[in-house]
């Protein structure tokens, strides 16, 4: 096991950072010398030339609590109300603490329906990237005023690690209400001992990780563990680390070992194909044979109407869909044709193919540059 994680800090040129409602909340409200205390690491890192992008919870705990409501709503005009409440006070704070430090920043509200949308992903990059050469820091929060289930991203830490795939981020720095990923609750088991660094996540670590729930945020630790499975999937490491410790992300870019480490494949994935394999959202399923499967997996080959059992879904020309054999997933790759003619093709040989419109736009039904490999 490699221990070693020093050298992925001193490498770091841009960093997200993501901070957990449990962090960023107390009894009555914001925890204000958490704030100071994160804006003041953070604007360190920036004098030292590190590009910072933040993705900050707590504007629904901080609305809840704002509102005297015992409980977040369950209800989703009452859950929007409550984080519009809690957003404004949010980054009102952060803009003055950070302002202390002579440091300005942009509040970024997103949908995950804004990073489906090649185009509108492409204009967000655009964006951020532009704020980050005017050294403004960038704070990032799910839209939960306008989100609705389709278009959610579903936590924070999915969305910290999708704003890493899309800025080519170095590293990924969760700051939780716990030290990292233990062998099991430390909250409720005294015994139980701190993981440092996981080279291959597994089933079993997802099985850890889902009996160590959350607090205030929408996810536990199994939602973190998500996040780290497609950022380093792609080629970033991640790190979950207690955010309340005092000076902790000067700690870690001192080469101090805390929380848990994420070791990233050797490779990193090219920003389109991160796009397709964990940004969109599969519209379908499309069942291959095994030879198709083999084909795809170990020979480098594109998806033909051959290798096709079944679909599920109804999507069209152009759509991400998720690709599976016996029922396994192999990856996620963009169509040529719609559902209803892949229905039509499905099982034939390529020379068998005629579109309804009178001819044979492709050969593939997804071709190899467009499917990545993302074995569950």
């Amino acid at each position: 096991m490699n221990n070693d994680h020093a050298p992925y800090f001193t490498t770091v040129k841009r960093v997200v950072i993501k901070i957990g409602s449990g962090v960023l909340t107390e009894k009555n409200g914001l925890n204000l010398n958490v704030i100071k205390s994160i804006s003041q690491q953070i604007s360190i890192l920036i004098d030292r030339g590190i590009e910072v992008i933040l993705v900050s919870s707590g504007a629904m705990a901080s609305g809840t609590k704002k509102i005297g409501l015992l409980q977040r709503p369950v209800d989703i005009p009452g859950r929007q109300a409550v984080a519009a409440v809690g957003q404004a006070g949010l980054i009102m704070e952060y803009e003055k603490s950070f302002k202390t430090h002579g440091k300005k920043v942009a509040q970024i509200l997103l949908t995950r329906e804004d990073l489906s949308s090649r185009k509108r992903y492409l204009n967000a990059r655009n964006t951020l990237n532009t704020l980050l050469s005017w050294q403004v820091l960038p704070i990032i929060n799910e839209n939960d005023t306008v989100a609705v289930e389709e278009i959610r991203f579903g936590d924070n830490d999915n969305l910290a690690a999708m704003i890493s795939l899309l800025l080519d981020a170095d590293l990924l720095i969760s700051l939780t209400d716990i030290d990292g990923l233990y062998d099991s609750d430390p909250r409720s088991n005294p015994a139980a001992r701190l993981i440092p660094v996981i080279n291959k996540i597994t089933r079993k670590t997802e099985l850890l990780a889902s009996e160590i729930p959350g607090a205030l945020g929408a996810g536990g630790m199994l939602s973190k563990i998500k996040a780290a499975k497609k950022v380093t999937g792609a080629g970033i490491p991640m790190i979950i680390v207690k955010g309340e410790k005092e000076d902790i992300l000067i700690k870690l870019f001192s080469s101090e070992k805390h929380g848990t480490f994420f070791t990233p494949k050797e490779k990193k994935l090219a920003s389109r194909k991160s796009w397709i394999a964990y940004t969109i959202k599969p519209a379908g399923v499309i069942n291959i044979d095994d030879g198709a499967a083999e084909a795809i997996q170990n020979m480098g080959k594109s998806l033909l109407p051959c290798g096709i059992v079944d679909i599920e879904g109804d999507f069209g020309v152009g759509a991400a869909v998720r690709l599976q054999a016996s029922g396994k997933v192999l990856g996620t790759g963009l169509v040529n044709y719609s559902a209803s003619d892949i229905r039509n093709i499905m099982g034939r040989k390529t020379c068998d193919i005629l579109h309804p419109t009178g001819g044979k736009p492709y050969n593939e039904v997804v071709h190899r540059d467009n499917l990545v490999l993302t074995p569950e």
